[in-house]
């Protein structure tokens, strides 16, 4: 009996993480805005895996920017490191807006993600936050090559939500 109720308690999670999977990915893609976000984009080709770095920080605020000219806007943070202050771009609005980023003001945050110029200004492109102690926030991106979770198919986002 005990075997049986873990069995359809696994396929119910299984079932809800593929429904809000779906969810989330038909959502998008009824608001998305690639323009500038698609995998081969100059933008993306700014991510290179050989920059790579893990970073601690504090929160300053959450924010709305513009990337590149031509761009949709992007989600980002102000992020401050020391005495650095800096930008840490996540993703395309559309994908995630800067009210569902769960974070706030002085949070101690842990970044994965690149360092790129662009316009003449350093800024990091994220692939993942955890806020301190290890409370996964929010990925974005393969930390192994830099494919963005909004260019997936439903099926493999579903497979790397289940990842840590």
């Amino acid at each position: 009996m005990q075997m049986k109720l873990k069995r359809l308690t696994t396929i119910a999670a299984l079932v809800l993480i593929s429904v809000t999977v779906n969810f989330l990915y038909a959502s998008a893609e009824e608001k998305r805005d690639m323009q500038g976000w698609e995998i081969g984009s100059p933008y993306n080709k700014l991510y290179d895996v050989r920059e790579f770095e893990k970073i601690r920080a504090w929160v300053i605020r959450v924010k709305e920017v513009v990337p590149m000219p031509g761009m949709s806007p992007a989600t980002a943070l102000d992020v401050r490191e020391g005495s650095d202050v800096f930008e840490v771009q996540l993703c395309p609005t559309w994908y995630r807006k800067p009210s569902e980023i769960r974070l706030k003001k002085n949070a101690r945050i842990k970044l994965k993600g690149v360092w790129a110029e662009i316009n003449g200004k350093d800024i990091f492109m994220a692939s993942k936050i955890k806020k301190d102690p290890d409370i996964e926030i929010l990925k974005v991106r393969l930390t192994k090559d830099g494919t963005p979770f909004w260019t997936m198919t439903p099926e493999q986002l579903a497979m790397e939500m289940k990842k840590d």
